[in-house]
């Protein structure tokens, strides 16, 4: 049972729309590989920044800052309540406000910043470590975009956003936060099992599809990387998936380690239909 099929019943328990907090769902014509929420999804409720934004632009989490309050704003005038769900921690702070942004990204730090973190993690991380001990605590410093963005704020001498939202002291907005407390066992086997259903849904020709250029942050998510590596002839198939797990498995491990410091309600979905759940949810919230 998914985080998105949860979010879907409670928004029709509720009457309300969702926005997604996830960095990768925003782009437009990838929806296997982003994992974007099913066509039967989408109809049964209103989903916000999910397919909207062309693949060959790039996209940040202040833009999506932008974007998410422009979304939850709208929706509440209209007298519907908002679900922000999904994806990274910083991606959520940004949509429930209280995140301040340094400078665009610099031209020309970038493609320097972009081969370390590609080649080399560890150095990148040892470089941010010597350079601002106090981003590279603040961050999660297994994430290379994090390491690579709180490295270039420094070079820049600006502040990075930080990837903490322990509690919800400082947002801008009323809100009430929910863990879905899963089995990690099983877990692991539906990261598995995607995976190879994004195969079979035609996941490598749906990458092969995309306009080119991609942009540098589509470029960067979990199974389009290993997807343009097949098509260039330098891996096979198999080999890729089996990347696109090892990556989605440390993401997830990432995402429960936030998880676990997070001031939020805590659910039980074990063996439990997301329609429970979601009653549940719905219920302590009334």
């Amino acid at each position: 049972m998914g985080k998105t099929e949860i979010a879907v019943a409670l928004a029709e328990e509720l009457g309300a729309e969702i926005v997604s907090a996830d960095s990768m769902q925003v782009y437009r014509g990838l929806p296997i590989v982003t994992n974007q929420p099913s066509a039967e999804q989408l109809a049964r409720v209103p989903h916000h920044l999910v397919g909207t934004v062309d693949p060959r632009d790039e996209f940040s989490v202040s833009r999506y800052a932008g974007l998410a309050a422009e979304a939850i704003d709208d929706t509440l005038r209209r007298g519907r309540r908002v679900i922000v769900a999904g994806g990274s921690g910083l991606y959520l702070r940004a949509a429930l406000g209280g995140l301040t942004f340094g400078g665009p990204p610099s031209a020309a730090r970038r493609p320097g910043l972009e081969a370390l973190a590609a080649t080399d993690p560890g150095a990148l991380r040892e470089r941010l470590l010597r350079a601002d001990p106090a981003a590279y605590a603040a961050i999660d410093a297994d994430n290379p975009r994090r390491v690579l963005r709180a490295l270039e704020a420094h070079e820049a001498g600006t502040a990075p956003p930080r990837d903490e939202l322990w509690s919800t002291a400082g947002l801008s907005r009323e809100v009430r936060l929910w863990c879905l407390d899963v089995d990690r066992e099983g877990l692991r086997e539906r990261v598995e099992r995607r995976v190879d259903e994004m195969a079979s849904r035609g996941l490598l020709s749906e990458v092969a599809a995309a306009p080119r250029p991609l942009s540098r942050t589509v470029a960067q998510a979990i199974g389009v990387r290993e997807m343009l590596a097949v098509l260039a002839g330098e891996l096979p198939l198999d080999q890729a998936l089996a990347r696109m797990k090892a990556r989605t498995r440390g993401y997830v491990r990432r995402q429960l380690t936030w998880m676990r410091k997070l001031n939020a309600d805590i659910i039980p979905t074990s063996a439990r239909p997301p329609e429970s759940v979601a009653r549940e949810i719905a219920a302590r919230l009334s």
